[in-house]
């Protein structure tokens, strides 16, 4: 592979300094082999611009906290390598939630909002006991909802929904997941 020079275009606002308008800022980077966009983003916040936002946990896909606009459809940065996409790369935060600064927004109130809209936590009249014994879920039950527990609630799929973008009311395929649960 040859390198290359990426283009980054990356929105930048913080609403701390509202006087300060919203502006997308060009940054300039030499591709490595297997770079990922995480991996991207992260040397331009060290080398060139340490005020650069966003979020990142897990950096393997699992966790969802940089999920972000990559050229216009959400992704996770970390599991967006650069070799596939073009020369210039433009970022955007994801729509719908709550921006807390440049690339990095809170889907944690989203998602507590969906999980009382959804009463998304055990009901039962048992009366809990700190020193019984955990009931084991039954492998019919556990295979039957694997693929909705896969789910790592990064939000793609309500920053990809353009009524989601359009009524805050509006759940969204996260809230379908949930209930199918």
């Amino acid at each position: 592979m040859a390198d290359r020079l990426l283009t980054f275009s990356i929105f930048r606002y913080n609403p701390i300094t509202p006087e300060i308008p919203p502006r997308m800022q060009e940054y300039q980077l030499e591709e490595t082999m297997g770079m990922s966009l995480f991996i991207a983003l992260n040397l331009l916040r060290e080398v060139q611009d340490p005020s650069l936002m966003f979020d990142f946990v897990c950096r393997a896909a699992i966790c969802g906290s940089c999920a972000m606009l990559i050229n216009g459809r959400p992704g996770l940065a970390c599991k967006t390598l650069t070799q596939d996409m073009p020369d210039k790369i433009t970022v955007m935060p994801l729509p719908v939630f709550k921006l807390v600064g440049d690339l990095s927004v809170d889907t944690g109130v989203w998602f507590r909002h969906l999980n009382v809209r959804t009463e998304a936590w055990i009901h039962t009249d048992k009366v809990f006991d700190p020193k019984g014994i955990e009931e084991r879920m039954d492998n019919p039950t556990a295979q039957a909802i694997y693929d909705a527990e896969r789910c790592i609630e990064c939000g793609c799929c309500i920053g990809a929904c353009a009524t989601a973008n359009m009524r805050a009311d509006f759940m969204g395929a996260a809230f379908l997941n949930r209930i199918a649960r």
